[in-house]
C-alpha cells in the first residue's frame, strides 16, 4: 500500500518504528472494556440481591455503562487528537478502573449506577484512543494486522466476557468479580504510560460542540431505554425526546460554524469512509440483538440449561475469533476489500432472516446456519472496516475518526439492545394482550399456559428478526452506493476507484 491518504493530495508519512509495548498494551485494555460490555449482565441477580433492588435502577447498571460509553467515545477521539493520543489513553484507563473498584465498594444502588457511568466513559476513552493510538504506530499491511487483532480481541472480549464474569462471581462473589477488572486496569495504566505520545497541535477543541453531542446522545438514549417502562406520554421521557430533538437542531447549527468541529467535514464528506462506519453499524445491528436476547430464548421455550445454552452461543460468538485475520489476510493478499464487507453483510442479513426458523423443537439445529452466519459476517467486519476506513483518513484526525467509529458501534450497541428489547415487548403485548405478562415472558418467566406464551414468543421473535433483516438490508443498499459509486467525493480530491488498503 502507498502512503498517499485518499482524502488528501499529498502524502502521509509513515509512522516512526512503533513501541513494543503499543500493541499489547492496546490490545489488553480492548479486551477489558469489551469483555465488561458483554459479561456485566451476568452479575445482576447477584447485585440486586444483595442492594434489594430491581427494575430500572438495576437496568442502568448495564444502560448507564453503555450510554457513557457511547455519548463519550467520539468526544474522547477528539480529545486524544488534541491532547494526545497516549495521555487520553491514560486519563481513559484510570477512570475506567477507578469506576471497577467503586462499583465493587459501592453500598448502594445509586452510587454502583454512578461508578458504571464512570466506567464507560473511561472505556470509551480506552477504544478511541487505543484506535488512534495503533493508526500512528502502524501503517499499510501492519496496520491493517494490528486493527484486525483489536477486532479479534474485542470478539474474544465479547465472546467469553459472559462466560469469564460467571466463574469470577462463582469463585469471589460479584463485588470480586469488578475487583479483578480494576487490577488488570492497573496494569494497562502502567503500560500505556511507556508509549511515545503523538499529537495534533492544529487548532482548539470544540468543548461546547462536545457538550452539545453528549447532552443529545444521553437525552434521545434515556427516552429509548426508559419509555418501555414509563410510556411514551411520560413526562420525563417526552422531556428527554424534546431536549434531545433540540439540543440536536443546536449541536448541527455549532458544528457548522465551529472552526475545530467534533464531526469534521473531511469524515462526513467523505462517502467512502462514511460507507465503513456504516458497514460497521450494520453488522452491530445484525449481532447484538441475538447476542443479548437469545440465551433467554433457548432456556425459557427450548429449556436448554444454562451451560447448554451457551455452547449453543458459541455458534454465534465463535466466527468473531476467528474470521477477522482471515478477512484482513483476503485483503492484504488483493481481494476487494468492498467486496469482502458486502459479502459479509449479505451474511448477516441472510442470517438475520434464517432466523425465522427459530422454535422451540429441534431449536440448536434450527439456527445453527443462521447463527454461524451472523457471527461470520461480524467477524469479517470487525477485520476490515477500521482499517479500511483509517486509511481514508489524514494523519492528524485519526483519533476523532477512531472515536467516530467506536461512538456508532457503541450508539448501536445500546440502541438494539433497548430497540430489540421494546419490541419483542411490544408485540408480545399484542399477542397475549397483558403487558404484565409480555414483560415475564420477554424475561423468559414462562407461565402455566405454556403453549400459548411460547407460540407468542416464538412470533414475536420472527417479527422482531424480520424488522431487523429489513433494516440491515437498507442500510446495505446505501452502503454499495457509498462504496462503489463511482465519483465518490473524498475529504479532498477525487481520487480513483480502487479499494483504499492498496
Amino acid at each position: 500500500m502507498d502512503t498517499t491518504s485518499p482524502t488528501a493530495g499529498t502524502a502521509v508519512p509513515a509512522p516512526a518504528a512503533p513501541s513494543r509495548w503499543a500493541l499489547p498494551v492496546v490490545l489488553t485494555g480492548v479486551g477489558l472494556v469489551a469483555m465488561s460490555i458483554s459479561g456485566t449482565a451476568i452479575a445482576l441477580p447477584n447485585i440486586g440481591r444483595e442492594l434489594d433492588t430491581s427494575g430500572p435502577a438495576l437496568n442502568w447498571v448495564v444502560a448507564g455503562y453503555n450510554l457513557a460509553f457511547a455519548a463519550m467515545t467520539l468526544v474522547a477521539g477528539v480529545a486524544a487528537d488534541r491532547v494526545g493520543r497516549r495521555k487520553i489513553f491514560v486519563v481513559a484507563a484510570i477512570i475506567f478502573s477507578a469506576g471497577f473498584l467503586c462499583t465493587a465498594l459501592a453500598p448502594t444502588i445509586l452510587l454502583v449506577d454512578v461508578a458504571r457511568i464512570a466506567s464507560g466513559a473511561g472505556g470509551a476513552g480506552i477504544m478511541a484512543a487505543g484506535g488512534a493510538l495503533l493508526a500512528s504506530n502502524y501503517d499499510g499491511a501492519a496496520r491493517n494486522r494490528a486493527f484486525a487483532l483489536m477486532g479479534t480481541m474485542a470478539g474474544v472480549g465479547i465472546a467469553v466476557g459472559p462466560t469469564l464474569v460467571g466463574g469470577l462471581i462463582s469463585l469471589t462473589g460479584w463485588r470480586g468479580s469488578f475487583l479483578v477488572f480494576a487490577v488488570v486496569g492497573l496494569c494497562v495504566i502502567l503500560g500505556a504510560m511507556r508509549l511515545g505520545e503523538s499529537r495534533d497541535r492544529g487548532g482548539p477543541t470544540d468543548w461546547f460542540g462536545s457538550i452539545l453531542f453528549v447532552g443529545v446522545l444521553s437525552c434521545l438514549m434515556f427516552a429509548l431505554l426508559e419509555a418501555p417502562t414509563l410510556g411514551w406520554t411520560h413526562t420525563g421521557v417526552l422531556v428527554a425526546v424534546v431536549a434531545g430533538v433540540l439540543g440536536l437542531v443546536a449541536f448541527v447549527f455549532v458544528q457548522r460554524r465551529s472552526s475545530s468541529p467534533i464531526l469534521a467535514p473531511e469524515l462526513v464528506g467523505n462517502r467512502r469512509f462514511m460507507g465503513w462506519c456504516l458497514a460497521t453499524l450494520t453488522t452491530s445491528i445484525g449481532f447484538l440483538g441475538v447476542l443479548v436476547f437469545l440465551p433467554t430464548y433457548l432456556q425459557a421455550a427450548a429449556q436448554l440449561s444454562p451451560a447448554t445454552a451457551g455452547v449453543v452461543m458459541l455458534l454465534l460468538t465463535a466466527p468473531v475469533l476467528l474470521t477477522p485475520i482471515t478477512a484482513v489476510s483476503l485483503v492484504n493478499r488483493g481481494m476487494s476489500a468492498r467486496l469482502v464487507i458486502m459479502v459479509a453483510l449479505g451474511l448477516v442479513v441472510t442470517g438475520n432472516l434464517g432466523m425465522l426458523a427459530l422454535g422451540p423443537r429441534n431449536t440448536t439445529a434450527l439456527v445453527a446456519a443462521p447463527l454461524l452466519a451472523i457471527g461470520i459476517g461480524m467477524g469479517a467486519s470487525f477485520g476490515i472496516t477500521d482499517g479500511q476506513a483509517m486509511n481514508l483518513v489524514p494523519a492528524h484526525l485519526v483519533g476523532t475518526a477512531a472515536g467516530f467509529l467506536n461512538t456508532l458501534r457503541g450508539a448501536a450497541e445500546a440502541l438494539v439492545i433497548a430497540a430489540f428489547s421494546a419490541s419483542l415487548l411490544g408485540f408480545l403485548t399484542a399477542r397475549l394482550g397483558d403487558s404484565g405478562r409480555a414483560a415475564a415472558v420477554s424475561s423468559g418467566d414462562i407461565g402455566q399456559d405454556r403453549t400459548a406464551e411460547i407460540e407468542a414468543y416464538t412470533a414475536s421473535w420472527h417479527s422482531t428478526q424480520i424488522a431487523v433483516a429489513v433494516l440491515c438490508l437498507a442500510l446495505s443498499i446505501v452502503i454499495a452506493v457509498f462504496l462503489f459509486a463511482r465519483g465518490t467525493r473524498t475529504t479532498a480530491t477525487t481520487q480513483p476507484d480502487h479499494d483504499e488498503q492498496r
